[in-house]
């Protein structure tokens, strides 16, 4: 295995992402009951996503990994407070409460997608095999995570071609730390378990701060709920059957 080909892998995890934007090639505006499916799908996924992210973490140290957890939603709470006085923000093509929400939503994707970068680097220094198993796994739950990105931009106006690119644009960490992580994995690796607890407390209080939110005022409360389950448990079983 040679620095190129986990770079490429690492890529092709990254571009995954952008498949999330798919269905809006299918229904450009759905009726709002459906977008709220779509984030309770989104919330259950990430959540599913983001227990997988702190199980992985705790072979390497519990402590570690709460502490990544805790700093992880910190992170989102504060950064929210802090950009929620500036009505004036602008993010593309969006403004005001749209624009802070898709900023932290892709902030949160982007700051995960570093850990990622991380595991799929580490996992290809562990061989061949286990970086492509490793590498394809995160690439099948980058999708849900593209489509979170996509519910803040396509239903406020922006094209599904920007949307995607935007889903990609979070995910490029992964390509970029996937090289340093392979080359110097015994550097890489303590940090792991942090950038793990990390990406599972940013992503879990983004669901809890933002999309669960969002779909609860689209959609009634049991249909959010049965949703975000039965997403969460279908992310759960997918990550104890590949990992």
């Amino acid at each position: 295995m040679n620095v190129l080909s986990v770079f490429l892998a690492a890529l092709a995890t990254a571009a995954a992402t952008g498949l999330g934007a798919l269905p809006f090639l299918l229904v450009r505006r759905p009726a709002r009951r459906w977008l709220g499916v779509a984030n309770a799908l989104a919330s259950g996924f990430m959540i599913g996503a983001s227990v997988g992210l702190a199980y992985e973490g705790v072979g390497y140290g519990s402590g570690r990994v709460a502490l990544g957890a805790l700093a992880g939603a910190a992170f989102i709470e504060i950064t929210h407070r802090v950009l929620g006085h500036d009505r004036g923000i602008h993010f593309g093509v969006l403004r005001g409460a749209d624009a802070l929400r898709a900023l932290m939503v892709v902030g949160a994707m982007t700051l995960h997608s570093f850990t990622e970068g991380v595991g799929v680097g580490v996992a290809f220094g562990g061989g061949e095999a286990l970086g492509v198993f490793i590498a394809v796994a995160i690439a099948v739950h980058n999708v849900p995570e593209g489509l979170a990105v996509s519910l803040v931009f396509v239903p406020r106006g922006a094209s599904v071609s920007r949307a995607a690119a935007w889903s990609v644009f979070s995910s490029l960490p992964q390509p970029l730390m996937a090289v340093p992580a392979y080359l110097f994995v015994e550097t890489f690796e303590p940090f792991l378990p942090v950038g793990l607890g990390f990406a599972a407390g940013a992503m879990a209080w983004l669901v809890a701060r933002e999309l669960l939110p969002e779909a609860l005022r689209e959609s009634r409360a049991g249909t959010v709920a049965a949703t975000s389950i039965a997403s969460a448990a279908l992310m759960l079983a997918f990550q104890l059957l590949v990992l």
